[in-house]
């Protein structure tokens, strides 16, 4: 890598390190560490290709969505993650947003990788089926069952999300 690519690759990972990180959050189910993981892998990776690459943000999404996927099917346990009790919020409508991503953040910790993986691909990132299959490795029919399933899961263990995920429906 030349100077003005080695440049240029800085200047991405400035801009796009934010919502990478966040994409690795959700994907990692709010383990920090295995986001932070995630993202490092991901742009190494992408640095060694820099040149032939046309589209480095999505070309960094696929290796997350794929590294992830390779973590889960190998069975890497990255042991759990601890979360204080919520308090009592004073006031509900000017903490109602702050409590509903802690809920969200929870309770998408508790799903399986595969679970959190298509929900994070279909509606964090709002990719159809079609791709979202072809990232994960599996059938259309898969990810629209394993997508059912992880929205139920999440209603069951978090009821007051029940709104919000009549939009996902």
């Amino acid at each position: 890598m030349d100077a003005a690519d080695e440049q240029r690759f800085r200047e991405f990972v400035s801009a796009r390190s934010p919502a990478l990180m966040r994409l690795g959050f959700l994907l990692t189910g709010g383990d920090q560490h295995a986001a932070e993981d995630l993202v490092q892998t991901a742009l190494a990776k992408l640095a060694a290709k820099w040149r032939r690459v046309e589209a480095p943000e999505a070309y960094a999404k696929q290796i997350m969505y794929r590294q992830q996927i390779s973590w889960w099917r190998a069975g890497t346990r990255r042991g759990e993650v601890v979360q204080a009790a919520l308090p009592e919020p004073a006031e509900r409508d000017l903490n109602h947003q702050s409590e509903l991503r802690m809920v969200l953040r929870s309770a998408l910790a508790r799903l399986t990788a595969r679970q959190r993986t298509v929900l994070v691909l279909r509606y964090f990132e709002d990719l159809p089926e079609q791709e979202v299959a072809r990232a994960l490795g599996c059938s259309v029919g898969t990810v629209r069952s394993t997508a059912h399933r992880s929205l139920a899961r999440l209603r069951e263990i978090a009821p007051e999300l029940a709104q919000e995920l009549e939009v996902a429906k």
